[in-house]
């Protein structure tokens, strides 16, 4: 990420906010990944009217994760927003193969980006209007996306 562009942080509070930027400013895709996404607010109040209006306006989201249970336990909002949007919203799993990725992000329209360097630790940087500050990410989302599996589905049938 180009200096110029880049707004850094160390704090759970200062990762939210760069997030809600991030989410605000997308119009037609998000692409998120983490291991279990128990530090992003997918459960607030906030980020479910945020994600609504988002996928209300014609938005489609993508996330991958090692793991979906952190999810399904504490944000039923998300699972609620799951169900609602089920033809915009498209949840996979990694391969245990890629269980060994620690980095953690959040892609709004090729153009925005929140990173955490590590899943572990709140430190990580947020660029906005910063195209190629989204490519490493971008590339590495469409790998792990390609090795990932369907899951999180909105009923217990899949359907």
């Amino acid at each position: 990420m180009t200096d110029a562009a880049v707004h850094k942080f160390n704090s759970h509070a200062e990762f939210e906010a760069q997030l809600r930027d991030c989410l605000g400013r997308a119009r037609l895709t998000l692409k998120m990944f983490d291991p279990d996404f128990s530090v992003f607010p997918l459960g607030s109040t906030e980020t479910d009217a945020a994600l609504r209006g988002f996928l209300a306006g014609g938005g489609a989201m993508q996330l991958a994760m090692h793991h979906s249970a952190h999810i399904e336990r504490h944000y039923p909002r998300f699972v609620r927003l799951l169900r609602d949007f089920n033809h915009k919203i498209e949840v996979r799993a990694t391969p245990r193969s890629l269980h060994h990725l620690t980095d953690s992000f959040c892609i709004a329209d090729g153009t925005h980006i929140v990173r955490r360097f590590h899943s572990d630790h709140m430190r990580g940087e947020a660029a906005f209007d910063a195209p190629a500050a989204t490519e490493l990410s971008n590339e590495r989302f469409a790998a792990i996306w390609l090795e990932a599996v369907s899951t999180l589905h909105p009923t217990t049938t899949g359907l």
